[in-house]
């Protein structure tokens, strides 16, 4: 884990007078799992939405596996490789499991919609989408319509249509949020799977999952990254401790 996938530098968003992020700089190793921790209107899904392209930047660098990405559109950032989870879940409602996650495959690899009877037919799609699913544990959930589902299956769902673009990173903004804690376990237990096979930006209110899972953490005050380290050295951080811990956004 020693090389970046991702490398962000002096990154700067102005709202008029506000600075959502002032002058981030944060780095993410290939096969980390790394996480952004910090109170209320401290940045952090500003920062993932720059980091997708759904938001402009106005000022610094995002590098990803080595290429500039800062004037890219959010579709190239996907064909490049990165996939985001919502805080809210983007999911077609009347669908089944399986019909989402085949409309993620469609669209990353420029396959043409057709109906779902062909779609449903055509094994370029479906081994994608199935695998996908394994990944998550929801391939015996492939028939179900999504309104169907718990809170947690969905979510989960929601990440199994992110890994069904074949990403070289997740970012995945508060997943657990709203989530039982049995759902938050098994969710904690499939992240620590895939870290080390893909990198993970993770953002996430639950301290708990957060120090369980990363492999480094960086807190965001006021759009600033106040520090950055292992669980053992944020936890050991005065600085944080006084500005932050335990008031999660």
């Amino acid at each position: 884990m020693s090389a970046d996938i991702l490398k962000v530098e002096n990154l700067i968003k102005r709202y008029g007078g506000l600075l959502a992020t002032d002058d981030l700089s944060i780095d993410v190793r290939k096969g980390e799992l790394h996480a952004v921790i910090g109170p209320n209107g401290a940045g952090k899904t500003t920062l993932i939405k720059q980091l997708t392209g759904e938001i402009t930047s106005d000022g610094g660098t995002v590098l990803f596996d080595g290429k500039d990405i800062r004037r890219y559109p959010e579709p190239k950032r996907s064909h490049v490789g990165i996939a985001r989870s919502f805080q809210i879940t983007t999911l077609f409602q009347n669908f089944t499991v399986l019909e989402n996650v085949i409309l993620a495959v469609q669209s990353h690899h420029g396959h043409s919609f057709r109906f779902w009877k062909n779609a449903n037919n055509d094994p370029d799609l479906i081994e994608p989408a199935l695998e996908a699913l394994r990944q998550m544990g929801m391939e015996n959930r492939k028939d179900v319509v999504v309104s169907e589902l718990s809170h947690g299956e969905q979510r989960q769902l929601e990440i199994s249509v992110a890994l069904a673009t074949n990403p070289k990173m997740l970012l995945l903004d508060e997943p657990m949020a709203g989530m039982s804690v049995e759902d938050s376990t098994k969710l904690i237990a499939t992240l620590k799977e895939l870290k080390g096979r893909l990198s993970i930006l993770l953002i996430e209110h639950d301290m708990d999952a957060v120090f369980s899972l990363a492999d480094r953490i960086t807190v965001l005050v006021y759009g600033r990254a106040i520090a950055t380290g292992t669980p053992e050295e944020i936890r050991s951080n005065d600085e944080v401790r006084q500005a932050y811990l335990g008031e999660e956004d």
